[in-house]
């Protein structure tokens, strides 16, 4: 995991008593990577070079909770890594970013537009969440029975940490991805150890729990409404946690006159910015030239 992560220089940044990894490259406008669950630094490992090499100043964080970063057993939320990000950019950043997230990193990104327009020059938002957990009218009454009872048996101090242990095992990983990733060979041991190994840290169980329980925060029909900066939704369209149709309502609920660009990426799964990096990474690229380097 350290070989993995050294050409990105990482560092540690102590926010309300605990330390956040976080990895700034580059010079130009600024961008910031935004990962989802379970995820960290890691999976922006075949972005960050050519967004680097294309002329921006890319800052990528480990959430609290996740990665290389602290793990407190409580008081997990969207609003929570929201503050988190905006104090980053009040200490680090200081000029408009282009926040970017893949799932619920996504959904943090568009927050930070929607509330934080002084911090934000656009948002580029990839398969994005609906909520930190899941909203049962988003979900048929079967999945809903199936998602609450595992919630409640994962939050349970008693069956818990056995349920945890599980879950984390290598083999169960890469099961899981098999259900994301629409490529099998995009899903390699490098990958695996990305998702693996945080889950060894101390507190690592604990927060896991705390994170599957919180409230699902606000959801894109929320935040949408408010957004006053261009937008950018990328969609693997082979996605079946956040399907594209749930993408395509998102139009609807943007201001008038705001730019917004819904592009789905053919024959890829929820993280299409690991699995197609070189599609992603160009469409980023393209859009970012014509609507955030010209303002």
């Amino acid at each position: 995991m350290d070989d993995l992560l050294q050409p990105f220089q990482i560092q540690n940044w102590l926010w309300r008593g605990h330390s956040i990894r976080y990895s700034a490259l580059g010079s130009g406008p600024a961008l910031v990577l935004v990962h989802g669950f379970g995820a960290s630094i890691g999976h922006w490992r075949k972005n960050i070079p050519t967004l680097v090499e294309a002329g921006y100043r890319v800052y990528t964080v480990d959430l609290l909770g996740f990665g290389g970063s602290d793990k407190p057993p409580s008081g997990y939320s969207l609003d929570l890594w929201t503050e988190l990000l905006a104090d980053f950019w009040r200490e680090h950043i200081q000029v408009p970013a282009t926040f970017t997230g893949n799932s619920i990193g996504a959904l943090i990104s568009l927050t930070m537009v929607a509330r934080y327009p002084e911090m934000a020059a656009g948002g580029i938002l990839i398969n994005c969440a609906g909520g930190l957990s899941h909203r049962s009218q988003e979900m048929n009454p079967i999945a809903g029975l199936m998602i609450g009872t595992f919630t409640k048996l994962a939050g349970s101090p008693i069956s818990g940490p056995f349920i945890f242990d599980l879950i984390r095992q290598r083999r169960r990983i890469r099961r899981t991805l098999t259900q994301v990733y629409n490529d099998p060979a995009a899903i390699t041991d490098e990958l695996v150890e990305i998702l693996y190994q945080p889950t060894c840290d101390p507190g690592a169980y604990k927060a896991f729990a705390s994170i599957v329980t919180a409230p699902p925060g606000a959801a894109p029909e929320d935040l949408l409404p408010i957004v006053q900066r261009p937008l950018l939704v990328l969609w693997g369209d082979k996605d079946p946690w956040t399907p594209v149709s749930r993408g395509l309502t998102f139009e609807q609920w943007v201001p008038d006159g705001i730019s917004y660009t819904f592009q789905p990426i053919p024959n890829a799964g929820h993280c299409p910015h690991d699995e197609v990096p070189e599609v992603v990474n160009g469409l980023m690229i393209d859009w970012l030239g014509s609507q955030i380097d010209q303002r």
